[in-house]
């Protein structure tokens, strides 16, 4: 399979479930083991379990061809144990490709690559590391179905997207790549408050959208819709000069937020307390060394959503102290270790089951069907900033008419990132730094 890379490249494969790193990059990495994610941990959101079962002879002829091209010495597909049909499917289809299925507790974060990583093999991944560095490569499951359409020629296109929380009718649906979050929105049949709040992604890690015209990306993976008033909506609707008020004069410096972090608990050095009152007493000036450790900060809000025993933004906290650094090119150094898996672990980690309860989001934590069949779109936006890697520049026209896979945006030479493609035919009625926008059309 030595052209693998290529055509995942050509078909700008990213990573469907997180950042959207490019996959054509991580297929270039020399590893040992190779994990299928399939723990989709964040309450609310169903597309990894139910492309499991539905398109599941696609996703081992990706997998075949991923372990023939890093011939790797293990293979797993991580899956939590209340998945029992995902299980028994697998179960019959992993092992004549020498892999086997890996039943994971139902807890979160179980789906953070690092966390995986320690559960699956028991490797640590370094602070500020990346798994093959531990010879471990993670691929999402969505990614995977991407990788197996690239085998034939076919771009990624369009996106699974679970569409939940405070809506009339939960459902998964297939959508080009540039849909807006308000048709994502009226295909679930709209909100059914009058007040609320949209998330990119799940009620733990998800961003709000300021605005409903924005696009659906690659790495788009639910839109989750909550209540005003609903205690995930918090950190989204709270002002940021309010966050940080109470984040100065409220915290208890109890450390709860540091003792169920994921990442603390693998051992590395990330204190979240300390990093709160480094930011109530002067920041770098008062602890730099907690101060810097907020690079290695993943952002899953078990701090702000479950630990804190007062209600205040941790995590919020966290990440803006991280994204002055970043703005500042300050980098975590590299080659630091930790302080090994702490011995407690095991029994600090965070049920889903207590989250959903906690987040009062049993009202919400229904089953949201996948349709396979992708819906029409009359209008798309084409992001030509991608999450992770470079802006591509624009390689169509306004007035230029395109098929649905035909490439609108390549990467610059020698810069990290995807190809972005057309989603659907038709004519090219918009051209800005930021997207292609298509208007349906025989082309």
């Amino acid at each position: 399979m030595a052209d693998l890379v290529r055509l995942v490249q050509a078909a700008g494969v990213v990573g469907a479930g997180g950042a959207g790193f490019p996959t054509h990059v991580k297929l270039g990495a020399r590893v040992e083991v190779v994990i299928v994610n399939g723990a989709e941990c964040e309450p609310l959101l169903r597309v990894d379990q139910q492309l499991l079962l539905l398109e599941a002879q696609a996703l081992r002829r990706g997998l075949a061809a991923v372990v023939e091209h890093l011939r790797p010495r293990a293979v797993y597909l991580a899956v939590k144990t209340k998945h029992r049909e995902v299980l028994r499917t697998w179960e019959e289809l992993l092992p004549p490709l020498g892999g086997r299925v890996w039943g994971l507790a139902d807890f979160y974060p179980a789906g953070d690559e690092q966390v995986l990583v320690y559960e699956v093999t028991g490797r640590g991944v370094p602070p500020a590391g990346i798994p093959p560095e531990v010879g471990v490569l993670v691929m999402n499951v969505e990614t995977l179905y991407n990788v197996s359409r690239a085998l034939e020629g076919q771009p990624v296109t369009h996106k699974f997207v679970t569409v939940a929380g405070a809506v009339a009718a939960p459902k998964t649906v297939r959508v080009p790549v540039g849909t807006s979050y308000a048709e994502l929105l009226a295909l679930a049949g709209g909100p059914v408050c009058q007040e609320f709040v949209c998330l990119d992604g799940g009620p733990m890690m998800g961003r709000p959208v300021a605005d409903l015209g924005l696009p659906v990306t690659k790495a788009t993976k639910a839109l989750v819709v909550l209540p005003v008033g609903a205690r995930a909506a918090r950190p989204a609707l709270t002002p940021r000069e309010a966050v940080w008020r109470r984040s100065r004069n409220a915290c208890e410096i109890c450390r709860m937020c540091t003792d169920l972090c994921p990442r603390y608990l693998l051992g590395h050095p990330l204190e979240v307390h300390r990093i709160m009152r480094a930011y109530a007493y002067g920041g770098e000036r008062v602890d730099a060394e907690a101060h810097l450790a907020a690079l290695l900060c993943v952002e899953c809000g078990v701090c702000e959503h479950f630990a804190c025993p007062v209600g205040i933004f941790p995590r919020t906290v966290a990440a803006e102290v991280k994204r002055r650094l970043l703005a500042a090119g300050v980098r975590y150094p590299r080659g630091r270790t930790g302080a090994g898996v702490r011995r407690y672990r095991e029994g600090r980690l965070v049920p889903t089951s207590r989250l959903v309860r906690r987040l009062g989001l049993e009202p919400w934590d229904r089953p949201a069907p996948l349709d396979p069949v992708a819906v029409p779109a009359a209008r798309v936006r084409v992001p030509l900033r991608p999450p992770f890697g470079a802006a591509c520049r624009p390689v169509v026209q306004v007035g230029a008419r395109v098929r649905a896979g035909d490439p609108v945006g390549e990467v610059p030479e020698g810069a990290l990132g995807a190809r972005a493609h057309a989603s659907i035919a038709g004519l090219v009625t918009a051209l800005t730094p930021d997207y292609v926008e298509i208007t349906a059309q025989e082309a």
